[in-house]
């Protein structure tokens, strides 16, 4: 038996929508597989990105730079909370870790939320300093979302819209158990997000474009 990566792209048109912009089935997550990937994207007209959100696996990172470099990067918050998690050296703290952490990802602008990550660091350069040598480098990569409006950070600051598809995906290949082969793998997978693409194009928007306009866009 072996394993497989699937690899998906996600992304928003002009209207505010999901759309699924590709799929495929590779042998692991590896560097070269995210590039083939994102390579067929760019050769098949992928342009105009204005931020790419993915969490910080290093496959995918230097795959990303390769391709699309100079494209904003915002690193998934979820995932950034779970990681710091790690680096915490006492079980009480953990709440309380996540909780200033969290006041950063909320903070109204960049300025501000640099100015708590700064605090933080400070606070725990002594009782938790694997926690502030982290939290230097690796909160940053989560606050590009910053320089979007408002109105759209909600939607745009965690990579969790990828991880719903990829539930539904192991839910409906789980069914199945065994491919012959990946070609096999890649025809479920796809009428599987041709179904959710066509849920989200006839769908309401996703994010609001217009940041001015309050509609509740669901």
């Amino acid at each position: 038996l072996i394993d497989c990566a699937v690899l998906i792209a996600i992304g928003i048109n002009e209207q505010g929508k999901r759309q699924i912009l590709g799929c495929s089935v590779a042998l692991s997550e590896a560097e070269v597989h995210w590039r083939n990937f994102l390579s067929g994207l760019k050769q098949r007209g992928l342009h105009g990105i204005e931020l790419f959100i993915s969490d910080a696996h290093e496959g995918l990172k230097v795959a990303r730079k390769a391709v699309f470099s100079g494209v904003p990067w915002q690193r998934c918050q979820f995932h950034l909370q779970q990681n710091a998690q790690a680096y915490v050296p006492k079980r009480e703290m953990k709440t309380k870790v996540a909780e200033q952490i969290r006041q950063m990802f909320d903070a109204p602008d960049r300025e501000d939320a640099q100015r708590l990550l700064d605090r933080f660091i400070e606070r725990h350069e002594k009782n938790a300093p694997d926690l502030a040598r982290w939290a230097q480098t690796a909160i940053p990569e989560g606050l590009e979302v910053f320089a979007f409006p408002a109105s759209q950070r909600k939607r745009l600051r965690t990579s969790n819209v990828l991880e719903r598809v990829n539930r539904e995906i192991k839910w409906r290949t789980r069914v199945v158990t065994l491919f012959p082969n990946t070609e096999s793998c890649l025809r479920l997978v796809s009428a599987v997000l041709m179904e959710i693409s066509e849920e989200w194009e006839t769908g309401r928007a996703y994010i609001n474009m217009n940041p001015d306009d309050n509609e509740d866009t669901g």
